[in-house]
């Protein structure tokens, strides 16, 4: 497929995918949605890739639809449009065994939000801000946020946050727990890169598992997640990066994973 909405590059096992309709803060039109989803696919392919960021271009993450693409479609099933275009972005997110960054460099409101909240590790610029704002035109939280808002703020702040359209600054969204770092506008590339760095030579078979059973947990009880912590650590075991990582370890030296 050939991108016209969206910028995909690979390097050193890093993939970024920037969402770059930058003159509407990146919302989604329909060819940019198919877009997204077909550089995910090629994610989850690729075991050259490691680690993916996304982000958006200029001054927003994403700002969600673009309602000026729908304004004329008055037959539109917004069900169909929810089911074809963003659940599988969020899947392919949530369900690939790699890590996900998101580089929050502006503001992600609607399924933008939603975006953010599906990656695995989110760095924030203390400019950036996330606002779900389904209920100003009307309608309900979707793209997974009814999902990840809740477990990650409580249910009493999500049903806030949801119904009031409340903008949660970087800061604030950092107490909450929905981001994992917020730094200087200016110092969003270098610590993005670093954090990209450590996972591009992670051992990449056990951070996907280890998200494989973090998102397990909240559908199992203790005894289930045992079961499946003894069935994962068997695999783990058997795998390449653990020999290298107990012969460094014998060694005196680093690790050199191979995401094997």
């Amino acid at each position: 497929m050939e991108y016209k909405h969206i910028l995909f590059e690979v390097k050193d096992g890093i993939a970024t995918l920037t969402l770059n309709r930058p003159e509407v803060y990146n919302a989604f039109n329909e060819a940019m949605s198919f877009e997204v989803i077909d550089a995910l696919k090629k994610c989850r392919k690729d075991d050259a890739i490691r680690v993916v960021v996304i982000t958006g271009a200029g001054k927003a993450f994403c700002s969600g639809q673009d309602l000026k693409d729908i304004q004329d479609k008055s037959d539109r099933s917004l069900g169909d449009s929810v089911k074809r275009r963003y659940n599988p972005m969020i899947q392919l997110i949530c369900e690939t065994p790699k890590p996900f960054i998101a580089r929050l460099n502006g503001v992600a409101a609607g399924a933008g939000a939603s975006l953010a909240l599906a990656c695995d590790y989110v760095i924030a610029s203390e400019k950036a801000s996330l606002i779900e704002v389904f209920i100003n035109v009307g309608l309900v939280l979707d793209s997974g946020s009814s999902y990840f808002l809740p477990r990650l703020v409580g249910l009493k702040r999500a049903f806030e946050f949801a119904t009031q359209a409340t903008r949660i600054s970087a800061e604030r969204a950092l107490e909450l727990g929905m981001v994992n770092k917020v730094v200087p506008a200016d110092q969003l590339d270098d610590a993005t890169a670093e954090t990209a760095r450590y996972y591009a030579q992670a051992p990449t078979k056990a951070v996907g598992m280890i998200k494989k059973l973090l998102h397990l947990s909240f559908q199992n009880d203790l005894r289930k997640m045992l079961e499946m912590e003894y069935y994962y650590q068997e695999i783990a075991g058997r795998s390449e990066d653990y020999r290298e990582g107990v012969q460094a370890f014998v060694e005196k030296r680093k690790p050199r994973f191979q995401g094997k």
